[in-house]
């Protein structure tokens, strides 16, 4: 095992504490790859032949040392690669790193009982399809034929479905990757049941990245969606946008979308957090034109509100929806 993926049980407040966690790591290895609010990749290739340990162990270390200096703890799936790493995180408790082994027969067995919906990047409508098929774990997937996947799911993705499936891990650690991102998070006050505070929250959360990608005269192409529960769990659901934007409703709609499809019913959620990925220039972006009056007045209206946060503050101009909450 030569990558770990690492999430620190920061408490909930913001992902400030992430950046001296990543200067930790970074103690270990340069090659470290931020997974905004929480998260990192570490690549320990090297770390290894330095410290004469092996990742697990190292894995050990970290933990304690980020219990030691910031009191904070975590929990460590490590692989032969990024996503295997992200796959073991998935089922790794604090104190006990979840390690996939190297061997081509061991990670397929690792691999075969697990829901296709635990690969990176499947998210919930490739995983109901998969499923109404009969191809509801990997290893199904694996041994689907390629043409069969193809059609499900397309040409290029059902080819990186099937490579996933068999433990075919292309990926690498990416040093520095957290400036492709902007995070927002909203914890609450207590534990909160009632799903029209959280609606309220994804709002505030999705209006900020609106604001801050265009001061910064950035898009995004997607939207992950991070679900924090009293029992210290979380639930993660990313979507690829129609198009690249900064409209701050299209964010709202987009991250609305995810949290309904989540189907919370009582949900204790400690914090929401909403990141916006795949950031490109905005004069690099492709607007398509509507004939809607609404939405370019939308626009507009945008616009000036912008300058007046700019000028009086961020609370200057706010959703008619969060009059009387804190943001």
């Amino acid at each position: 095992m030569t990558i770990l993926c690492v999430r620190f049980q920061l408490p909930p407040t913001s992902e400030g504490g992430l950046p001296r966690l990543l200067g930790m790591l970074e103690e270990f290895t340069p090659v470290v790859q931020a997974l905004p609010p929480d998260g990192a990749l570490a690549d320990l290739r090297g770390a290894e032949r330095y410290f004469g340990r092996d990742a697990v162990e190292l894995a050990s270390v970290i933990r304690v040392r980020a219990l030691a200096l910031y009191g904070v703890d975590c929990v460590i799936g490590a692989g032969p690669g990024p996503m295997l790493a992200r796959v073991a995180l998935r089922h790794a408790v604090p104190g006990v790193t979840c390690a996939v082994p190297e061997e081509p027969d061991a990670i397929a067995e690792f691999l075969a009982d697990k829901p296709v919906s635990a690969l990176p990047g499947v998210g919930a409508a490739t995983s109901r399809t998969l499923t109404d098929y009969g191809l509801d774990t990997l290893g199904r997937v694996a041994t689907a034929p390629l043409s069969t996947l193809q059609r499900l799911v397309g040409a290029k993705a059902g080819r990186e479905l099937r490579e996933k499936a068999n433990g075919v891990d292309r990926g690498r650690v990416v040093p520095n990757a957290v400036s492709r991102s902007l995070a927002a998070e909203r914890p609450f006050g207590r534990d909160e049941l009632d799903p029209d505070r959280h609606r309220r929250a994804l709002l505030s959360a999705a209006e900020e990245i609106g604001a801050r990608l265009r001061a910064l005269e950035k898009v995004c192409r997607s939207l992950t969606l991070t679900v924090r529960y009293a029992d210290r769990s979380a639930t993660t659901r990313s979507r690829t946008l129609t198009e690249p934007t900064a409209h701050s409703p299209a964010l709202t709609r987009a991250a609305y979308g995810m949290y309904e499809a989540l189907g919370l019913q009582r949900a204790r959620v400690r914090a929401i957090a909403l990141r916006a990925e795949g950031l490109d220039p905005a004069e690099q972006a492709a607007h398509q034109l509507t004939f809607d009056p609404v939405d370019e007045k939308v626009r507009r209206i945008e616009e000036v509100a912008d300058r007046a946060r700019a000028k009086f503050g961020p609370r200057a101009v706010m959703p008619g929806g969060l009059g009387g909450v804190a943001a």
